[in-house]
């Protein structure tokens, strides 16, 4: 699935509401300004993309829930009440994309497969002469080549990999720009056919100055998501969300934007690796398992596509994703296509539901917790290590926890961290014993999180902390929320 960005300052889309807890309004706020605040957070921060063949509506969910995420992403203060700081934010001009995304980042994120990306203009803006689009465009792409191994041509004919055009109003797709002012742009990210193509609204004042709107910041912006980057929270990085000038002499990528499309496709100056061995087959498994009339918890299988979905547990196994639920769990593979949906104690018989799990790949090693209890199994023969189950006292927990909701091991430091409730501990894989100092605070050690967490996971450097039905990717060593996801977004709900 393709999403788009669109750089706006005020998009107004026809909304199917329903029932929602009433927002608390500051005195200061108009009924109006609230009217813009119910249109952004629905735009932005409900369950976006969500649709059948006839482009089903959004449905606005929780208001407060919805301006809480949105104040956080936003780094302001976050009280769940509208005030004058919040509307500045959202009337700022901004990139259409929605800050809750339903990517599921699984063996590789979106992106190019290939080393030479061609594109295409095929119309130009009468604002500046053909030449000076070109190079601007050209200057566009040369900030990504000059840090990842990706070239990119100009092609002058026929179907380029990147389309590219300038056109007012409807311009062939299912979102027409709305005259000076509004939206700027949009693009589709890696894909097949219209994958990465590039519009700009031609009713815009194009320049290469402060003046007007800078083509080469809108452009660079834009191919950042045509190459695969979502929006960053860093406010000094080219993808944040909303558009504003910098000087463009000598410009190039910041850090954080520079970091994200490295992490797709490596450094440009980057010595090639010797690819790793491929992982033996995944054995078969059981598939539509009968659901037993004694479970004290319903099948979730109906709950797979279901934008509430809230896990029990998750866990990378051997580079698979496993995800948690009632006693049963899907995984996700890159050695077979669709979502496998199991029953837990059809492949360990002696563990019932699963209240978390993590992976330890040098021990070739993963861990399922249910009640006071933690079972070691061997990841490769996925069989039960001799000696298991142990109590949650073995690992240095104190007696008076009955329940793990959460664990993941971090491979950069070799720990693995427990959250119980609100507060959460570190335990060393390498000395097998539980660091001294703890537990400590959630909420004070993760920022943007929350205070409690029902299930977390590593894949690909970032941890995903699952709090409800969202989930929040977290880069460990910035300390910080990137973007903010839903968990059935993994679960190929397209």
């Amino acid at each position: 699935m393709m999403q788009r960005c669109a750089l706006w300052m005020l998009l107004v889309v026809d909304f199917l509401a329903v029932t929602h807890a009433a927002p608390t309004i500051a005195p200061t706020i108009s009924p109006e300004e609230n009217e813009i605040a119910e249109n952004y957070l629905s735009q932005y921060y409900d369950d976006v993309g969500t649709r059948n063949s006839t482009r089903r509506r959004l449905i606005k969910t929780n208001f407060i829930q919805n301006l809480e995420s949105m104040q956080a992403f936003f780094g302001l203060e976050v009280t769940g009440v509208l005030n004058n700081e919040t509307m500045e934010a959202m009337k700022a001009p901004r990139c259409g994309v929605s800050d809750i995304s339903r990517y599921g980042h699984f063996a590789g994120r979106p992106k190019w497969n290939k080393r030479l990306i061609t594109y295409r203009i095929t119309q130009y803006t009468s604002d500046l002469s053909q030449r000076q689009v070109d190079e601007t465009i050209r200057q566009a792409f040369k900030l990504y080549s000059d840090v990842i191994p990706l070239d990119f041509k100009q092609v002058y004919s026929g179907t380029a990999d990147i389309m590219i055009l300038f056109k007012g109003g409807y311009h062939g797709d299912f979102f027409p720009f709305d005259g000076p002012g509004g939206v700027l742009a949009h693009a589709n990210s890696p894909g097949r056919d219209q994958g990465g193509d590039t519009h700009f609204d031609d009713d815009e004042q194009w320049t290469l100055t402060q003046r007007g709107v800078n083509l080469l910041l809108v452009a660079a912006h834009e191919f950042g998501h045509a190459l695969g980057l979502d929006h960053s929270r860093d406010r000094r990085a080219l993808m944040f969300p909303t558009y504003k000038y910098v000087n463009t002499n000598g410009y190039k990528l910041p850090d954080d934007d520079r970091l994200g499309v490295q992490a797709l496709y490596g450094s440009r100056t980057q010595q090639p690796t010797k690819a790793p061995k491929p992982n033996p087959p995944p054995e078969p498994e059981p598939e539509d398992p009968t659901e037993d009339p004694d479970d004290p918890l319903p099948n979730p299988r109906d709950e797979q596509c279901n934008s509430n979905l809230v896990f029990d547990a998750a866990s990378s196994i051997r580079g698979d994703l496993y995800f948690f639920k009632n006693g049963y769990y899907w995984r996700k593979s890159t050695m077979f296509q669709g979502i496998r949906f199991t029953k837990v104690n059809t492949k360990w018989s002696q563990i019932n539901t699963v209240d978390a799990a993590y992976e330890v790949p040098n021990k070739d090693a993963f861990y399922l917790f249910e009640g006071n209890q933690l079972w070691g199994i061997r990841a490769f023969a996925k069989t039960i290590l001799p000696g298991y189950p142990k109590s949650l006292t073995s690992l240095g927990l104190p007696s008076s926890v009955s329940k793990v909701d959460a664990a993941v091991y971090v491979a950069t430091t070799r720990k693995t961290l427990l959250f119980v409730n609100k507060q959460y501990w570190s335990y060393d894989e390498t000395r097998n014993r539980m660091d001294t100092g703890y537990p400590r605070s959630i909420s004070n050690d993760f920022p943007g999180v929350g205070s409690k967490v029902d299930a977390v996971f590593e894949n690909f450097g970032y941890l995903y902390f699952s709090v409800g039905p969202r989930q929040m990717e977290y880069y460990l060593p910035y300390r910080r929320v990137l973007r903010v996801l839903l968990n059935y977004g993994w679960l190929n709900c397209y």
